[in-house]
Parts: C-alpha cells; sequence; structure tokens
C-alpha cells in the first residue's frame, strides 16, 4: 500500500489499523462510511465505547499524516466519515471503474502492474477486517479477470497484431499462471510471429504450473494446439529444460517498502534539439524543446528538467553522458530539425540514462510550417507512457487543443522576446499578433500577448503605457478564462497582477496556483521571485530561484532570469554579491532596462559611485526619463520602507532626483 502526494511526498500512515481505514474509505469509492461499521470492523473484541475511542485516535493520525491535504480529502461528523476520491488517484478505482479515462488496452497494461494481492500488508488487523478483506479480494480479482480475458477476446477475434495478442496474453498470464486460455492465445501469436519454438516453450511452462497447482494436465484443446505446433516446427529437445516465457518489463516503480527519505522522483531532462542544414532554424529547435518539456511537465509525477544548454557534439548521448548522469537524470528526451522554412523533418528519441545511455523509445515525423503545434500531441503521450503508463491512467491523455498555426508562431516568437533587443521585440509582438488573429482564443498565445505587453511598458518601447497596461491585463484575464488550469498562464497573470496593478495579494495567490496546479514549470518559479522582493520576502524570492535553478540548471534564457537575483540580492541588502550578479547580468542583456537599476542602487549603497556611472549612462540611453521619483513612484514596492532604501541607493549612485 502507498499514498503519495503528486510531489512525491509519503503521505501514508504508519499504524495498521490507521491504513486499514484508509484503505476501507477508498474502496468506497467516495461513499460515507459508517463510524459504526468501521469501528466494529477493526476493533470487533473490545467494548463499544472504546471502539469508538480508538477510531477517533486512528482518524487523528490519518489527518495527521495527509496533512494540508486532509480538508480537501477527508470530511467527517458525528455519523460517517468519507474520502474523496475525485481528488485523488486510487489505482483499483481507476482499473475497475466502468468509465475509464483511458483505452480498453491502457486500462489492461495497468492490471499488468497490479500484481501481487490487494492490500497485501493488512492481514491481521482484525478478524472481521480480514474478512471484509477476503470479500473485497474474491470481488477485485473476478473483475480483473474479466477485465484481462475481455481484452484477450476482443483482440484475438479481431485478428489484431500477433504482438499486442501476445502482450494481452502474457499479462493475464502475470495475473494467473494457470490460465489456460491465455496460454493458448499466446502460443498462437507467438506461432504467428514466427517464433515456434518459444510457442512451444509456453505449453510446457502451462502444464508445469498446471501441475503444481492443480495437479491436472492440460486440456485436449490446448495439447492439440501444442501438438500441431510442435509437428510444424519439427523435432526440438526438451529434456534439456525449457525457458520461461519472455515477460514485458514494467516501469521502475518504487518499493511499497521504501521509506520517504528514500524515495525516488523520476527525473526527466529535455535537450534543446539540434539542428541540422540551416542554422536558421535554431531559436525554433530551441522552442521545440521548451515545448516538449512544458507539455510534459503538465504530468506533476516526475520533475522535467527544462531543455538543457549543453556544449554538446553530434553525439549527445555519449558527449554528455557523464553530466546528465551528474544531475541525477532518469530520462532525456533529445532530438533533430531539418527544415527550409515551409516543411519540417523531426526526431525524437528518450533515452535511459540511469546507467548507461540507452534508447527507449524514438520516432521521426515531417510536418508543414503551420503543424509545428502538433508536436506536443504527436510525442508527449508516448514519451510519459515509456516512462510510466501508470501516469496516462491518473492524469488522461493530454488536452488537444484545436490549434492551427497560432502555437507555431508563438514558438517562433517566445526566443524574440528573451532577446530583449527592441527590433527582435518588436517582430515578436507581430508574431503573436498573427498567431492571436490565427487563433483568437488560444489561452497559450493570449498569455504570451499579456507577457510581451508587461515588458514593452518596462522596458519603455511603448508609445501609451496606459492603453499597453489595459492590454496585459485583457490578454491575461482572457488566457485564465479560456484554460483555468493552464499554469503557465496563470502565472502570466500574476506577474501582470503584481508588476502592472501592485495588487500583491492576488498575484500571490495566482502564483501558488499556478504552480500547485503544475509544479514542474521552471519559468513560473522564477517569475514569482521578483513579487517576493516587492512584499519584502527576498529570502523566499532566492529559494524559487533555486528551484527555479534546479528544474532548469542549464535554460537557455537563465542569463535573462539573473537581474532577478540581482533584485533578490538588492532587496536583501547583500550588495556585494548583488554587484557580483548584476553585473554578469547586463553584460549579457544590456538592452534589459531593468537590469541596470537594482545593480546601480547596490553600487550606491557600497560607495562606488565611480563604478556606477557608465551603467547609469547607458541606462538613460535606454530610458531617457529615469529618475529616482519617477522610479519611486511606478515601481511596485508593498513596504515604503524598502522604496525609500531602494530610491537611497540610486541617490547615491548619482542617479538624477527628478
Amino acid at each position: 500500500m502507498r499514498a503519495t502526494t503528486y510531489l512525491g511526498d509519503n503521505v501514508l500512515p504508519q499504524g495498521r489499523k490507521t491504513r486499514a481505514i484508509l484503505a476501507c474509505l477508498c474502496l468506497a469509492a467516495g461513499k460515507p462510511v459508517r463510524r459504526a461499521r468501521l469501528a466494529t470492523l477493526l476493533w470487533d473484541r473490545v467494548p463499544e465505547e472504546q471502539a469508538r475511542k480508538s477510531l477517533r485516535q486512528s482518524l487523528r493520525e490519518l489527518v495527521s499524516a495527509m496533512g494540508s491535504l486532509a480538508t480537501e480529502l477527508i470530511s467527517a461528523n458525528r455519523e460517517t466519515v468519507s474520502f474523496d476520491t475525485s481528488q485523488c488517484w486510487i489505482d483499483a478505482i481507476a482499473l475497475l471503474s466502468p468509465q475509464p479515462h483511458a483505452s480498453n488496452s491502457l486500462r489492461s497494461d495497468l492490471a499488468g502492474l497490479c500484481s501481487g494481492e490487494l492490500l497485501e500488508e493488512l492481514e491481521g488487523a482484525s478478524p472481521s477486517f480480514d474478512q471484509w478483506l477476503l470479500a473485497e479480494r474474491t470481488r477485485f480479482t473476478d473483475q480483473l479477470r474479466a477485465l484481462l480475458e475481455a481484452e484477450l477476446v476482443q483482440l484475438a477475434t479481431s485478428e489484431h497484431d500477433p504482438g499486442k495478442r501476445a502482450s494481452a496474453a502474457r499479462r493475464l498470464i502475470t495475473f494467473d499462471p494457470t490460465h489456460e486460455g491465455a496460454s493458448r492465445a499466446l502460443m498462437r501469436a507467438l506461432s504467428d510471429m514466427g517464433e515456434r519454438a518459444q510457442a512451444v516453450r509456453e505449453y510446457h511452462r502451462c502444464r508445469t504450473a498446471l501441475k503444481k497447482a492443480l495437479d491436472v494436465e492440460p486440456s485436449t484443446e490446448t495439447q492439440a494446439l501444442y501438438k500441431a505446433i510442435r509437428a510444424f516446427t519439427g523435432r526440438i529437445d526438451h529434456d534439456k529444460g525449457s525457458a520461461a516465457p519472455i515477460l514485458p518489463s514494467g516501469p521502475r516503480l518504487e518499493s511499497p517498502s521504501q521509506g520517504a527519505a528514500q524515495q525516488h522522483r523520476l527525473r526527466v531532462g529535455v535537450l534543446p534539439f539540434l539542428v541540422t542544414g540551416s542554422s536558421r532554424e535554431e531559436g525554433l529547435a530551441v522552442s521545440l524543446g521548451q515545448e516538449i518539456a512544458a507539455a510534459l511537465a503538465r504530468f506533476r509525477w516526475f520533475d522535467v528538467i527544462a531543455p538543457v544548454s549543453l556544449m554538446r557534439s553530434p553525439s549527445v548521448t555519449f558527449a554528455s553522458e557523464a553530466l546528465l548522469q551528474r544531475r541525477k537524470l532518469d530520462y532525456v528526451v533529445d532530438g533533430t530539425l531539418t527544415g527550409n522554412g515551409r516543411s519540417f523533418k523531426i526526431s525524437v528519441r528518450l533515452l535511459d540514462v540511469t546507467d548507461c545511455a540507452r534508447p527507449v523509445w524514438s520516432d521521426r515525423f515531417e510536418l508543414a510550417a503551420g503543424e509545428l503545434h502538433r508536436i506536443d500531441e504527436l510525442v508527449t503521450a508516448r514519451i510519459v507512457g515509456q516512462i510510466d503508463p501508470v501516469i496516462l491512467f491518473i492524469e488522461g491523455q493530454p488536452k488537444r487543443r484545436e490549434r492551427y498555426g497560432a502555437t507555431g508562431l508563438l514558438l517562433l516568437a517566445i526566443p524574440l522576446i528573451y532577446s530583449m533587443e527592441r527590433r527582435k521585440y518588436e517582430d515578436a509582438g507581430r508574431l503573436i499578433n498573427q498567431a492571436l488573429e490565427i487563433e483568437p482564443d488560444n489561452a497559450m498565445v493570449a498569455a504570451w500577448a499579456a507577457f510581451w505587453q508587461v515588458f514593452h511598458v518596462g522596458q519603455g518601447w511603448t508609445q501609451n503605457a496606459t492603453q499597453a497596461m489595459a492590454w496585459a491585463q485583457d490578454y491575461a484575464i482572457k488566457a485564465i478564462k479560456l484554460d483555468p488550469d493552464n499554469a503557465e498562464a496563470l502565472g502570466i497573470f500574476a506577474h501582470v497582477c503584481s508588476f502592472l496593478n501592485k495588487d500583491f495579494d492576488s498575484a500571490l495567490h495566482y502564483f501558488d496556483r499556478a504552480l500547485r496546479l503544475n509544479p514542474n514549470l521552471a519559468f513560473i518559479w522564477a517569475l514569482s521571485a521578483p513579487t517576493y522582493c516587492y512584499v519584502g520576502e527576498p529570502d523566499a524570492a532566492l529559494e524559487r530561484l533555486q528551484r527555479y535553478r534546479d528544474l532548469a540548471p542549464f535554460d537557455p534564457y537563465c542569463s535573462w532570469f539573473e537581474y532577478f537575483y540581482t533584485m533578490a540580492y538588492t532587496f536583501k541588502c547583500d550588495y556585494e554579491q548583488a554587484v557580483i550578479v548584476g553585473r554578469r547580468a547586463v553584460k549579457v542583456s544590456p538592452d534589459f532596462v531593468n537590469g541596470y537599476k537594482p545593480l546601480i542602487a547596490s553600487l550606491g549603497h557600497l560607495g562606488r559611485r565611480d563604478e556606477a556611472r557608465p551603467y547609469i549612462e547607458k541606462l538613460l540611453k535606454i530610458e531617457p526619463n529615469f529618475t529616482v521619483e519617477r522610479f519611486g513612484h511606478v515601481y511596485p514596492f508593498k513596504h515604503a520602507a524598502d522604496r525609500e532604501h531602494y530610491m537611497m541607493g540610486l541617490r547615491l549612485a548619482g542617479v538624477p532626483e527628478e
């Protein structure tokens, strides 16, 4: 039995009877369970009052183990207790649900992972509970067998691909080694695949299992099939022993006995795609990697390390293997892009890098320029299915929006935005406007339209700041209305609330909501850091930047986010560190106007006015109207003391007062 949060934290209670209560509530599938029933099941040999007291104590332990999630999951009154199964995923419920979220074949994949007994380690909690558990196991086993048999019959009657028939038969054999129908189906499938020697070995495995478990021989039908296959195959010497059937290897799941401290969340890295041929597509290649990383990050059950910018040779598998292992990655996604501006050939592969880099899955796609948005649809579910097929049951297939060329245009625009060069930035705005014309109801395009307006205002490039701020607000609200569960859109809206509207409470609320929806989104961890500076919590800002750095250690746009570090160190009064980071930030992004301000303020507080002078001159070229007074009026500060302290640094550095 396991219970974890979506971040992988263990929330399974320690006590056996408390676990038994959780099991009863889970298998009730959301229906209220009477307290009297739970007390009778688990404390059937003590007086009623003592049983109820013990039940209350166990419920407190359950609430404590669940932590902050308890208020969302557990409802209790004087008579009943219920568990909100709509807010979590339970393997047994998902497997036996009459309306599964995934296809029948995926459900049978899940069934193959549900080996062993239901609630294996809970026997002995009480005699009454053992009787209840036996009944639940019988019900579960019967339904599971029926599910696997139905899938096998469906594949056999439709004369489906023999490989799929063999996989379905093996799943049923794993569940019930004595199931002759599954053995015959596997023997037929292996024969159709030309693996007749393996089919003969399967017969001997089945015969051994039947003799050991039931002391019977295989049926006449099974023996006849064996003789037919053997006659066709020719003479095979079976006296030297028979090989066990080759069973499909399942995904790497943590052992249930692992403690919370030993539990390991899978880590998946996404490398920037390599460009073959023209270098004009390098920005698009980086964006495609980011698109896949963002799509994978929707599945919150593993950590996604955003596109990593490595010094790669054409053979990334071996050139970067040591570095990938130092990052403690389990899987890596990489690919190549070839295109001529009108059509693109994209190769994607998934590598297992736990021991040595070895391919797990690969595929090639040829897409027109207007179809680049389909890379998410074509790739993501396949990668997730290779990493852990159970996740597809929990989350369902990724949402497919009817997007045409809009997302492809957005992918082209994002690298231009991060350049913070005015010409490229304006080009990005035109691409986003084209995307909005093609698909005005695309939430991601609307969100990035808002993001573009924010920095168009911040850079002082807009002719009408009031109008641009209104557009940013409208686009951000539109994005979260179109897709309320889009974490990236929520995070951008939070930044609009903070930077433009100075509504810090709303900003913190929406950042929290975004990161609860998708804790893997490195971009939002970084984007939330300035708001924590504005509200006077620079240590929290640095913690968020550290989380960003952990998720995206080699982000190709990391230099743009270094400004956030400069800001955090300035608010923290660690001026020396702010200057070290700030110099680096303005060197790589010399046109980003706000990168200069915390650097100049820190130099002012350090009394290094001469060193600040060239930075002030550069700042005034980009923003000629910049003064201490104007900065104090427009910059978002929650606390007056922080505003005055920042403005004092600018004065001491020599920035004009008004």
